[in-house]
């Protein structure tokens, strides 16, 4: 019991590891909440309209998100849903520095007219006008102070149709109904809750009338001149939101107007920035080349490599600076007798309570020969002395009483003794427990 020197003890972890960690835990943090979250929130949001996608694609209506990243086919697109949450097109979002700016914010994200024109000319294309403030999505309460204001939707209006003289039209109750006839001559009625209408003489109506348009065929605006296209534009999202498929009959009515424009291609819910439609009669299909990998090394996917080259790079740090070859006391012959003795001086060490100790020890020995017989999945069923002394008995008749005679002497010991009987009860365990585990 000479050797009384305790064994190294583990040191924690690093500062600088754990400034590492922390700095790649906010990076990795910021870059997912960059390019996927703020806009995965949006969709699922009241505002949003995963809902509509996953209701028309439950009733066999080919439809589906669109967030960009890769070409499409504009001849397998039969509408382009075009939901606007900017109210001001071709200005810069002012980003919000308090919680109460954020919750009246009035654009979610910045748009461009000339994209929106654009992707409009190729496909038939629903544009869905903006009303709801972020406060709507976050709080998940529709309330008119959280509407956006009139002249801002009024604007982009304008520069959808091209009619100077188109304005906004506000509903004077909580709730309007809107009489709406199917295709097979059913006729339903859409619900809105502070509706949003417009009138502009540049449209034509599908559900409303023409000083409060709710859906309406318009034309659209050129960039140089006048045009002949024309496109779908819908004032009130609640018609077809997360938070208006509920309402009356709006859900049976956004499926017939989708299901009928089905019938030449896909429906497209594009929230993207950018034109990526392709015509494949005039761009010829293109050959394999470097962008087409590289796409996989840009966003949203240069975060999760970011994150797993920062991962590598502390890992491999951390595995030069902390691992090393194994160390010989640990393995050499006797080792766990060395371990033993300095635990029993330890023991002795210590003044006062020596029995108290003597019966933790004395437990500890137990949990530890199970481990070592049993391995440390079953280690925790006969760790127990009860549990122990059965096995014991099972295994070793010869020695259980021994052992049964050591553990009740143990137990029964006071608690203050001298040093020399608490050597000579933990020497009669260790000799039981050394036995129990070379038979075995």
């Amino acid at each position: 019991m000479s050797n009384t020197s305790s064994p190294p003890e583990q040191t924690g972890p690093r500062l600088e590891t754990l400034i590492i960690g922390a700095i790649a835990v906010v990076m990795l943090g910021a870059l997912w909440y960059v390019f996927s979250q703020q806009q995965q929130s949006l969709r699922r949001s009241p505002s949003g309209h995963d809902g509509l996608q996953i209701w028309l694609a439950a009733n066999d209506v080919s439809a589906q998100n669109f967030t960009g990243g890769w070409l499409i086919d504009e001849t397998s697109v039969g509408l382009l849903v075009l939901p606007l949450y900017d109210s001001e097109l071709d200005k810069d979002r002012v980003s919000p520095t308090t919680q109460q700016e954020l919750l009246l914010q009035q654009d979610e994200y910045d748009l461009a007219t000339p994209i929106i024109r654009r992707k409009a000319q190729r496909v038939p294309a629903l544009v869905i006008l903006p009303k709801w403030r972020t406060g709507m999505r976050l709080t998940g309460i529709a309330h008119p102070i959280l509407n956006i204001e009139a002249d801002r939707t009024a604007r982009t209006l304008r520069n959808l149709t091209g009619d100077r003289q188109a304005s906004l039209v506000s509903s004077r109750t909580p709730f309007t109904d809107f009489s709406y006839r199917s295709h097979d001559g059913e006729g339903l009625t859409a619900r809105l809750y502070d509706a949003q209408m417009f009138k502009s003489d540049a449209c034509t109506p599908i559900i409303g009338r023409q000083d409060a348009m709710l859906l309406a065929s318009c034309t659209l605006a050129a960039a140089e001149g006048s045009s002949d296209d024309r496109v779908m534009v819908l004032s009130d999202p609640d018609l077809l939101n997360n938070h208006g498929l509920r309402l009356g009959d709006n859900a049976l009515i956004a499926l017939d107007l989708m299901r009928a424009e089905a019938e030449t291609g896909n429906i497209v819910i594009d929230y993207s920035r950018d034109v990526w439609l392709r015509d494949p009669y005039v761009e010829p299909e293109r050959e394999r080349t470097w962008d087409d990998l590289a796409r996989f090394f840009g966003p949203p996917f240069l975060a999760l490599w970011f994150g797993a080259a920062l991962v590598l790079a502390l890992f491999l740090w951390r595995a030069s600076a902390r691992y090393g070859a194994v160390r010989p006391e640990s393995t050499a012959l006797g080792a766990g007798k060395d371990i033993a003795v300095q635990a029993r001086a330890r023991l002795l060490r210590l003044s006062g309570q020596d029995g108290a100790l003597a019966r933790e020890y004395a437990t500890a020995r137990l949990a530890a020969t199970a481990s070592a017989l049993f391995g440390p999945s079953h280690a925790r069923h006969y760790a127990g002395e009860a549990a122990f002394l059965n096995y014991t008995e099972r295994r070793h008749p010869a020695l259980a009483p021994r052992l049964r005679g050591v553990l009740d002497a143990i137990h029964q010991l006071p608690a203050r003794l001298t040093a020399a009987e608490a050597i000579h009860h933990i020497d009669q365990l260790e000799q039981v427990l050394e036995q129990i585990t070379h038979d075995a």
